[in-house]
């Protein structure tokens, strides 16, 4: 096992201060709600073994300077297994932080339901799901750290089913545990690597690392910007003068040294943590989604396009983005640099018309305010998917158009030397944008708009 904790120990590794909930069942008679055969005596001598009355241990603490509940799990006791007792103890759990108003944190390390208590064991998944979508609909940000192992069940639910997954390095992560496998199963399938390469969880941390990247993800989440934010100002030459052509402002947009999504979030933000895939097997790497504090340390969600072909992944990771930032009232950044959505093969068998949709959907029905800024190429409704309605704003190295021009050529059935000509005709550069209606201004450097006055309602250094 690449984790060796104990639950007490886990939760020593990433908190401070923690405080027991109190529980009092008494010594397990009977054998069980199900009569299994020397139940009571195996409880017992796990009790006996572990030092804990369950497999499960719950309480408060602080984790870089918040207060969190936290619900750590026990393997040495019957596997980690939930039983009712687990399911109350974890149902306890949340309810307390529903109270207080407090993350949970949880550190599972479990091999799933409890057999010596049959369908009554199985059940708890329900009704852990059920306070854990109680503790989402309050608004309370839930993040799990998985040891090893994290399977059955408790995956399913606690881990799977947080806002933020992260797991330690090595640890076995999956439904399926290891002897109810297939017999020629790979076993890296069932790995945290592999979970993160497929999209299933957000990050996987090392030990000594753990306690600081818990506390900088729980920082985030519980200290939102009030919104909506401003756009960041334009990066890159700021002072050449607008773009005097459709042609000049596609060649400015994908001009190899543009800057990119990755130097405006360095710029914006003064720390950040992101989130990975999908949650569906996919994972997007020209799609980066997390949280970022900003200078005044309030937090703001962003999802970035990094001038690729947007995949699947991609819109279904930035809607993920979008719904947790609008549940936690965290306002939403989002950077539009995508020549378009990817239209490969792979790309529709992943359900590229559907993740659009969705993340159209996303945005739509947001209640969080949502600022967007067009840093480079708008490729028709791949880049649109990801824009504020009302509240999208350009760079002077951008443009946006309902298609590329050289598409727009072709299915016009024009030469490709006339593809100029579309591009003007299009009205694509972030003047036109701004006349058109579709964008709000045209944003400058950061030099010129601190003595440019402010327009009204605008960011600094707009026209």
């Amino acid at each position: 096992m690449s984790d060796p904790t104990t639950a007490r120990e886990a939760i020593a590794l990433v908190a401070d201060d923690f405080s027991e909930l109190p529980f009092a069942e008494g010594p397990l008679t009977g054998d069980g709600p199900i009569g299994w055969p020397g139940y009571a005596a195996a409880h017992a001598r796990a009790a006996d073994r572990t030092g804990e009355t369950e497999s499960v241990v719950c309480g408060t603490g602080t984790v870089g300077g918040v207060t969190a509940v936290l619900v750590s799990f026990e393997f040495r006791f019957l596997g980690g297994s939930l039983g009712e007792r687990t399911g109350a103890r974890a149902a306890a759990a949340h309810a307390l932080a529903r109270e207080r108003g407090l993350p949970v944190v949880v550190l599972p390390a479990t091999g799933g339901s409890r057999m010596h208590e049959g369908m009554r064991a199985l059940l708890q998944l329900q009704y852990l799901a059920r306070e854990s979508e109680l503790t989402r609909a309050a608004g309370l940000p839930q993040i799990a750290v998985l040891r090893d192992p994290t399977t059955g069940g408790g995956w399913a639910t606690l881990g799977a089913g947080s806002d933020v997954v992260l797991a330690l390095p090595g640890a076995q992560v999956g439904f399926a545990g290891s002897r109810v496998r297939p017999p020629d199963a790979d076993p890296a399938a069932y790995t945290a690597e592999a979970q993160l390469a497929h999209g299933h969880l957000d990050a996987i941390v090392p030990h000594g690392a753990l306690r600081e990247t818990l506390g900088r993800w729980l920082s985030l989440l519980v200290h939102p910007a009030e919104g909506p934010v401003a756009p960041p100002y334009a990066l890159g030459a700021t002072e050449a003068p607008p773009a005097a052509s459709g042609r000049e402002a596609v060649a400015r947009a994908r001009h190899p040294d543009r800057p990119r999504a990755a130097a405006y979030l360095d710029a914006h933000f003064t720390l950040r943590e992101e989130i990975s895939g999908d949650r569906c097997g996919g994972v997007d790497p020209g799609m980066r989604c997390g949280f970022g504090r900003l200078p005044d340390g309030r937090t703001v969600a962003y999802a970035a396009q990094c001038g690729t072909a947007t995949r699947p992944a991609g819109f279904r990771t930035a809607a993920r983005l979008v719904r947790l930032a609008d549940r936690l009232g965290i306002p939403v950044l989002t950077l539009i640099d995508t020549p378009g959505a990817a239209n490969d093969p792979a790309a529709e068998r992943a359900g590229a018309g559907t993740a659009i949709a969705d993340l159209f959907a996303a945005v739509a029905s947001a209640r969080t305010p949502l600022t967007s800024l067009l840093i480079g190429e708008g490729g028709s409704g791949g880049a649109l998917a990801l824009a504020a309605p009302g509240n999208t704003w350009a760079t002077p190295d951008s443009y946006f158009s309902v298609i590329a021009p050289e598409a727009a050529t072709a299915i016009l059935k024009r030469a490709p030397e006339e593809s100029a000509t579309t591009a003007d005709q299009l009205r694509l550069r972030p003047r036109d944008l701004v006349d058109l209606g579709v964008v709000r201004g045209v944003v400058e450097g950061a030099a010129r708009g601190l003595s440019d006055p402010d327009p009204p309602d605008g960011p600094p250094g707009s026209h």
